[in-house]
């Protein structure tokens, strides 16, 4: 019995002042007030700021920096743009590119001082993690981006040309990396995302100097054709809004119901504008020349012929 207690009491000895340790570390934690914790982890908060003070200042700068070198940066790009007579869309784009490089490359040298346990490769993941985030999450605004940047760098079409696509037909008046505005012609302003121009076929009325117009017109059948075909030819050169120097092609055509039918085409400028102001001059000066020439521009009409012949009435009705 004696051996046995030497080896019981040490060992009871250490578990009775583990059990007194603990009751007494419970004590002091229960002793401390609500607002004795909130006090402290105040001054935590305070302590670990004011540490972390020369940090912010640095990253601070380094933000500054990355200001500065982006304007900088930004005005030279447009610079060398601008002496090598590259479009102003392009140039835009440029300058929107170098701005977003720079403050990506700023913002990760801030995050990585501001933090000292980031490393650039824990920055990097979480920088590729956010982006798929921000992708997912913004997919039509991003798709419109790319879009933008393919149509400034391939430019099938530049700022004051008149484009068509779909149901919108307009003058361009600025192209970003979202989209583009579109004044119509009666006046109203259409914002376009990017990826509908990249999706959808787009006629550029301007991207030639001049643009082509076919009208088609008529000569009765008791006509000379030939002769009608020499005066509208020779009318359509006169007219000051037909670019002589293209073909003026006018050519017989087919045979309608009530005309020989003549297909007129000249070229003039690629405007709206300039398309409605020709057509109308071609217009009313072949008129008045048919007119002039005593040949005849019949209205449409239909000769019946019947089978039998008809018993013609004469007087009036109640004597027959």
């Amino acid at each position: 019995m004696q051996a046995l207690s030497i080896f019981k009491f040490p060992l009871w000895d250490l578990i009775q002042t583990d059990s007194e340790s603990n009751i007494q570390s419970t004590t002091d934690f229960a002793s401390i007030s609500p607002i004795e914790t909130i006090k402290q982890t105040v001054i935590e908060l305070i302590q670990n700021f004011i540490a972390h003070l020369p940090y912010i200042g640095v990253a601070l700068v380094v933000l500054f920096l990355t200001w500065f070198a982006s304007t900088l940066l930004s005005k030279a790009v447009r610079k060398v743009s601008h002496s090598r007579h590259t479009r102003q869309s392009l140039v835009d784009l440029f300058v929107r590119l170098t701005k977003i490089v720079v403050w990506t490359i700023g913002t990760l040298l801030a995050a990585l001082i501001l933090f000292p346990g980031l490393t650039p490769a824990k920055a990097l993941g979480g920088l590729g993690l956010v982006s798929v985030a921000i992708g997912f999450a913004f997919k039509e605004i991003f798709e419109n981006f790319f879009a933008g940047i393919l149509l400034l760098w391939k430019y099938p079409f530049e700022s004051g040309d008149f484009i068509e696509c779909e149901s919108i037909m307009g003058k361009v008046e600025n192209i970003s990396v979202r989209m583009t505005t579109i004044r119509k012609t009666n006046g109203e302003l259409v914002a376009t995302p990017n990826a509908f121009l990249f999706k959808n076929p787009v006629k550029v009325l301007t991207d030639l100097d001049l643009r082509r117009i076919t009208v088609m017109t008529g000569v009765a059948y008791d006509e000379d054709v030939d002769e009608a075909v020499s005066l509208i030819q020779k009318t359509l050169k006169s007219c000051e809004t037909v670019d002589i120097n293209k073909n003026v092609e006018v050519f017989p055509s087919g045979f309608g119901d009530s005309s020989i039918d003549i297909e007129m085409t000249w070229w003039t400028k690629p405007t709206p504008l300039d398309h409605r102001r020709s057509r109308g001059e071609v217009v009313s000066k072949v008129k008045r020349a048919l007119d002039d020439a005593g040949i005849e521009i019949p209205f449409p009409y239909r000769t019946m012929t019947f089978k039998e012949p008809l018993k013609l009435i004469s007087g009036s009705p109640s004597e027959n």
